[in-house]
């Protein structure tokens, strides 16, 4: 956690524009609309505004990840394409499934990870690479979360390495990591021990990326904006603040109230604005750019992701775990992301977008801007369904609906609504299964956007 006693900053999203480049391993089958065709099932990027990134997202990943912008623009399409691809092989292969991770410059390449031989011609037939692995991920996350009930501060952190197929504890004291296994009860062979220069703490201090200032002292930044009805505001970390504790935007003019708030176990809260504020579908980007946020679709290990705060700005890295588990002097907070952006006090509850999908808002981290360091993220869906809101987005093209009196698609899906990987659904007389989480909306009906949802 990482706390400036100070102003908070909104960040908005930004979206990739860029010609559908051919991933190497694992991009999506989906047909793609003829010209003049009514747009029916669209391929990975397209739906999820990868293939139309703005100049402010490009560069930064240019700056952050030292690529050009045509790799850029290339990356960010690949990346959309190998989730849905990783998705759809996850469900195929069920409990051998071990993990899925993209590499390359222009996460140009596909892995995923497998404990049955049986399952490898399948892999590469989706045009993934395929890895023969011990553990399945399964079995690594059920360990994860027997040490997270034994933790403490001296083995702080706690993460799945797909990559490695090992469960790795962070130590800071010599020996912690071993005592933790066995206090834990887990099987020595599982787990890797590594030593942490420091331990995370929180980033404390409506567009995402914006300062905000809570009532009695301290800053955070605004993460995604959001509305739950009629009512404007914005998700952010649970350490920033507590139940009814106010806050002031910015310019330090009354904003609104914390309406809810978790900290530790998650680190989620979200902040009801009074009526002079507005959501906004932006997360501020570099030079106080507006950057797009068009839907809430997490992306796999190894994607790029770009992070906006009020302290440093707009900084990009990558996703390295999902489903890692920090223990701050506060407590253990689990579930969330870790990544190689960099933060400070008072980036806290900042966003981050991976080209236009937001994927958190800011936790805690080890290191600065300056010379690097690692940072942690609250996944923004479970702040979504947690609490009833509803990601501000810029919306996309729904296509032509049914004419008049045409048979409306009925069914149990619903916009709005958030969705996990394996909920099903029925829409249009059909069944379907969920690909990848997120939040509902208009445009993404599942018979169109198959790099979310499988037809059953």
């Amino acid at each position: 956690m990482l706390r400036r006693h100070a102003r908070a900053a909104c960040t908005a999203l930004a979206a990739a524009g860029m010609a559908l480049a051919g991933l190497q391993a694992g991009s999506a089958t989906a047909a793609q609309p003829s010209p003049g065709s009514a747009p029916s099932v669209q391929s990975a990027a397209r739906a999820l505004g990868a293939d139309q990134a703005r100049p402010e997202l490009l560069a930064a990943m240019g700056r952050d990840l030292g690529l050009t912008r045509t790799q850029a623009e290339r990356r960010l399409v690949n990346e959309a394409e190998a989730g849905a691809t990783a998705a759809r092989l996850r469900q195929h292969l069920g409990g051998s499934f071990a993990g899925a991770w993209v590499a390359g410059a222009e996460s140009g390449s596909l892995t995923v990870a497998t404990t049955r031989a049986a399952d490898l011609a399948a892999i590469r037939a989706a045009g993934a690479g395929a890895a023969l692995v011990r553990h399945d991920l399964t079995a690594l996350e059920r360990a994860r979360t027997a040490l997270d009930r034994a933790a403490t501060a001296d083995a702080p952190v706690r993460y799945v390495d797909v990559r490695a197929n090992v469960l790795v504890v962070e130590e800071t004291r010599a020996g912690a990591g071993d005592r933790l296994v066995a206090a834990g009860g887990v099987p020595r062979e599982l787990v890797r021990v590594v030593r942490s220069a420091g331990a995370p703490r929180p980033l404390y201090d409506l567009r995402g990326g914006d300062a905000y200032y809570m009532g009695g002292g301290g800053r955070c930044s605004v993460g995604f904006p959001v509305t739950r009805g009629t009512t404007q505001g914005f998700a952010t970390a649970g350490h920033c603040g507590r139940a009814g504790q106010s806050t002031s935007g910015f310019n330090q003019v009354a904003q609104g109230t914390f309406q809810a708030s978790t900290f530790p176990g998650n680190d989620m809260a979200w902040v009801a604005a009074n009526t002079n504020w507005t959501s906004t579908p932006y997360v501020k980007g570099a030079g106080g750019a507006n950057v797009q946020v068009t839907g809430s679709v997490l992306q796999p290990v190894g994607s790029s992701v770009c992070r906006s705060g009020s302290t440093t700005g707009w900084h990009c890295g990558t996703i390295q775990q999902h489903n890692t588990s920090v223990t701050y002097q506060e407590g253990t907070v689990s579930g969330v992301t870790r990544t190689t952006v960099c933060a400070e006090p008072g980036d806290s509850g900042g966003s981050y977008i991976s080209g236009s999908q937001a994927q958190g808002v800011t936790s805690g981290g080890t290191g600065n801007c300056s010379s690097g360091g690692t940072t942690y993220f609250q996944p923004l869906n479970p702040i979504l369904s947690g609490y009833g809101l509803t990601l501000k987005t810029t919306g996309s093209d729904p296509g032509p609906g049914p004419g008049p009196g045409e048979p409306q698609p009925g069914g149990t899906w619903t916009a709005g609504k958030v969705y996990a990987a394996g909920d099903t659904v029925t829409y249009g007389g059909s069944t379907y299964r969920c690909l990848q989480g997120h939040q509902a909306q208009a445009g993404w009906e599942p018979s169109n956007v198959p790099a979310l949802w499988q037809r059953i």
